[in-house]
Order: structure tokens, then sequence, then C-alpha cells
């Protein structure tokens, strides 16, 4: 999902030379400031021991990271208007 919102700034500023792109770097940033902080999350799981609270905890991760992306594509969606 970052890669797919990077991936979509990038087109955004090739096929708008008119684009604010310190505002599309600051998107792309932020995109991988999540992707990154959140893997380092997934890498170190509190309570291994028990299977619901892991379920809880990946479920968090996921949603965090629906949330970022989000954000970060309104944000994106922005700059277009």
């Amino acid at each position: 999902m970052v890669s797919d919102l990077v991936i979509d700034c990038m087109s955004y500023v090739v096929l708008n030379p008119q684009v604010n792109e310190a505002a599309v770097s600051e998107i792309i940033r932020s995109a991988l400031s999540l992707g990154d902080s959140l893997r380092d999350q997934a890498n170190h799981p509190d309570g291994k021991d028990n299977p619901k609270l892991i379920r809880a905890y990946y479920s968090e991760i996921g949603k965090k990271l629906v949330a970022g992306i989000d954000d970060g594509y309104d944000k994106l969606i922005g700059l277009m208007k």
C-alpha cells in the first residue's frame, strides 16, 4: 500500500508540471516513515504467548496502515484540486 501511494505521488509529479513538489515529497516521506515504523512494530509483537493479544496487535497495525495511507491519499487529492 505504501508503494502504491508513492507511485501515485510520483505519477502525479510527472504528469503535472505545475505541481508543488515539496508537498508531494512530504506525502512520500510520511508514507515511507509510516511503512518503516509499522514494519518495526510488526517484527516486535507484544504478548507472543497469547494468540488473542497477537491478533489484536496485528489488527491495530493494519488499522494504522490503512488510516495513514488514506491520509496520504487525502493530501494528494487536495493537491489535485
